[in-house]
């Protein structure tokens, strides 16, 4: 992957903003197990009481609370409420506290976060104090569950009707502190969170006493944090649809730049390139690897970038609400990622298997739709069905045993998050029963171990499916990063102005790349224009090869290629090609109409120069014996026209073009005579400035040309007329006689 990623640098941008909207939404997500905490937690326990710290106290009431008090703590505690007497209570303060009108009451003044969280304890466990000593004066029978502390002082052997505040506030401070330090302990393993959930109901008596709406406390606490968790919520769905079309986005261009990369790429590819990658390959590079790599880099943007921020922010909120419990999202983690290294190790082989397999489905496929003539004329559909059948099942089986050993994660994964949640619900029951934790923190708990071990699993499919991707990208990165064996020169000439006059082989020779031998050695001649420059030989003996040379699909090994006397090698290929009309030995048409084709030359060719063409190729009569003329449709390849039609119209193409040179590679070998000798003909008059090279094996086809050139076996044999070489050349007359006699030969 790290090969490619240099092509992804435009769309940095909307992969960082992604980036940064995952952080956005993984907070968003992380706050809601808090949120839905304190809803359980403030809104149902507490009755919507936040705090230790009161909004407002009696007076009455905050005098025994200051009996728990050490003199810092009172002074604490005083500085933080503003004495309202009855006599200075304005309507508003009447409405929200009715009690100030016949009793003075405490107003908390506006203090900080960090001043109400060091006043929670200290006022939670006096208004614990005073509430559980109120429980006992209305109840006397609980006087006996509560025994003097020191000095044998009993409760339960008060008078009835005793005021056990004005009790206390004459005792000696002593015997005060005592009762305080007894009250303290039983307090000392209650978390600050649980001092304020236990502070909350002497505080809602309290807001009663004061003559408050508590239910409405509770409602609107509710609504205003259910609010802010379904505004998360919307922020989070948001977010999601956003990266999810700016990693989309960036994948699908990504993708689309890879594809076009590719595609120019190989076509720059020279015949030796192309020699590395079968064609089912590179389409399959083309096509399939370029998926893999498109599903992968969205599934990155979306889950590495988010999953680490939720498995660290899961974590640390988790142990911020129990601490003691982290061990069981280990043990989840341990045991998830110990599947996970199992699975990888299995799958990983597969996976780099499967690449290759569709290569060669591919390859079997192609294979048989374009030779499908050939096997039935053999009869072989049964052999190839067989064939195919073994490509298939061979990439079946291997997606099969992959998708079968994926299948295993889901059932697994809810296991470990059933049982996860089993354990803590156990534990922090426990936990809960000793006061040391809230049930709206286990549950919250629960939720952050839940979203951690998520967030482990979605890293744990990018390691699933990321072994493929790589196989892909090395896939693409090879044709990418393969050199081309024929560039263009870094300072090209240009070709003389004027008509072209000569196209030279300057002893020349080539051996294909990694082969021991020449397959052309020293070949030697010169093409004029209007002379038809005619190359023969036995079959594998080097005429295409050697044809193949002038427009550089090979370069020379050794020697040199001339036109007017420059080096093809030193100008650009471009400029090379636009001299060429090439008609290759396997005639090529392409889907759209005969038109089409032919402008394939020459876009801006009228419909007469066109028809010009056609003319000379020989392919006017059954182009208008159609009804569409020019416009007859071309099926994928020329299917549905036939292999002399085909040829014809590949001529035409490259007349088209009126180049200086033309190749013309074994063209006519499906015409018949009379067409052949026509064409020929036509040649010669239209063509007379151009330099023509024609490659055949038909003796009768060349019989004219001013110069023949005989290969065998790579080597220039023979150069000359027809007649020269009857009499000089004996490869030349063995094949003449296989062809014709020799009354046709004179």
């Amino acid at each position: 992957m790290l090969r490619l990623v240099k092509y992804l640098k435009p769309y940095l941008p909307a992969i960082l903003l992604a980036i940064v909207l995952l952080f956005v939404q993984a907070n968003a997500d992380l706050s809601l197990p808090d949120y839905l905490s304190k809803i359980v937690n403030i809104g149902v326990q507490q009755g919507g009481i936040e705090q230790a710290v009161p909004q407002a106290i009696r007076q009455s009431e905050m005098d025994r609370v200051m009996i728990f008090l050490n003199a810092e703590e009172k002074a604490a505690v005083l500085g933080a409420y503003t004495l309202k007497e009855t006599s200075s209570a304005d309507e508003n303060i009447l409405k929200t506290y009715p009690a100030l009108a016949s009793q003075s009451i405490y107003l908390l003044n506006t203090i900080d976060q960090a001043e109400v969280e060091r006043l929670n304890p200290v006022m939670g466990k006096a208004l614990l104090a005073v509430y559980t000593i109120e429980q006992i004066q209305a109840d006397p029978a609980k006087a006996k569950a509560m025994m003097g502390a020191g000095g044998g002082f009993d409760l339960s052997k008060l008078p009835a009707g005793t005021d056990l505040f004005a009790l206390l506030a004459k005792m000696p401070a002593a015997q005060t502190a005592q009762i305080t330090a007894m009250i303290n302990q039983k307090m000392s393993g209650m978390g600050s969170n649980v001092i304020v959930q236990a502070a909350a109901a002497p505080i809602k008596a309290e807001y009663q006493a004061l003559g408050m709406d508590t239910a409405r406390l509770q409602t609107d606490y509710i609504l205003r944090v259910g609010g802010i968790m379904l505004l998360l919520s919307l922020l989070t769905g948001a977010c999601t649809v956003a990266v999810g079309y700016l990693s989309a986005r960036a994948a699908a261009g990504f993708s689309r730049d890879l594809r076009k990369i590719i595609f120019e790429k190989v076509s720059a590819f020279s015949s030796a390139e192309l020699d590395k990658f079968s064609t089912a390959s590179l389409i399959t590079r083309t096509t399939n690897d370029v998926t893999q790599i498109q599903m992968v880099v969205i599934m990155m943007v979306r889950m590495v970038a988010y999953a680490p921020i939720v498995g660290v922010g899961g974590i640390i909120r988790a142990i911020g609400k129990d601490a003691s419990m982290w061990w069981i999202i280990a043990l989840a983690v341990m045991i998830l990622m110990s599947v996970i290294v199992v699975l990888f190790s299995v799958t990983l082989p597969r996976f780099k298997l499967v690449q290759k397999l569709i290569d060669r489905l591919n390859l079997v496929t192609r294979e048989n739709l374009s030779g499908m003539m050939v096997i039935r004329a053999f009869n072989r559909q049964d052999f190839e069905e067989e064939r195919f059948d073994r490509a298939n099942n061979d990439l079946t089986g291997t997606m099969l045993f992959v998708s079968r050993v994926m299948v295993f994660m889901m059932p697994f994964m809810m296991l470990v998050m059933n049982g996860l949640s089993l354990l803590i619900i156990w534990v922090g029951a426990h936990q809960v029963a000793e006061s040391a934790m809230q049930v709206g923190d286990m549950m919250a708990f629960m939720q952050y171990a839940i979203q951690i071990v998520f967030s482990f699993l979605m890293l744990s499919f990018m390691f699933i499916i990321l072994p493929r991707a790589e196989v892909s990208a090395d896939r693409i990165a090879d044709v990418l990063e393969t050199k081309q064996s024929i560039c263009d020169p870094e300072k090209p000439q240009t070709f003389p102005a004027g008509k072209t006059r000569s196209l030279e082989f300057r002893h020349v020779s080539f051996r294909f790349p990694g082969a021991d031998e020449n397959v052309l050695c020293n070949i030697d001649f010169t093409a004029l224009p209007g002379q038809t420059t005619a190359i023969i030989g036995a079959t594998g003996s080097g005429k295409s090869t050697l044809v193949n040379l002038i427009p550089r699909f090979h370069d020379v090994t050794d020697g040199a290629i001339l036109i007017d006397g420059v080096d093809i090698r030193q100008v650009t290929q471009h400029d090379l090609r636009e001299k060429i009309g090439y008609v290759p030995q396997k005639s090529n048409l392409f889907s759209g109409t005969i038109e089409s084709n032919l402008r394939y030359a020459d876009e801006d060719a009228s419909q007469d120069e066109l028809m010009a063409a056609a003319d000379v190729a020989q392919a006017s009569e059954f182009i208008n014996a159609g009804a569409e003329g020019l416009a007859t449709e071309i099926a994928q390849g020329g299917g549905n026209v036939s292999g002399g039609q085909k040829q014809r119209l590949s001529i035409a193409r490259a007349l088209v073009k009126k180049a200086p040179v033309y190749i013309f590679d074994d063209s006519f070998s499906a015409l018949d005579f009379k067409t052949d000798a026509a064409l020929r003909k036509a040649l010669k008059e239209k063509m007379a400035d151009s330099i023509l090279l024609v490659v055949t094996q038909r003796v009768s086809t060349i019989k004219k040309a001013e110069q023949i050139i005989v290969l065998e076996d790579g080597n220039m044999v023979g150069k000359g007329t027809h007649q020269e070489l009857l009499a000089n050349c004996e490869t030349y007359r063995e094949i003449a006689l296989s062809q014709l006699s020799m009354e046709e030969l004179a």
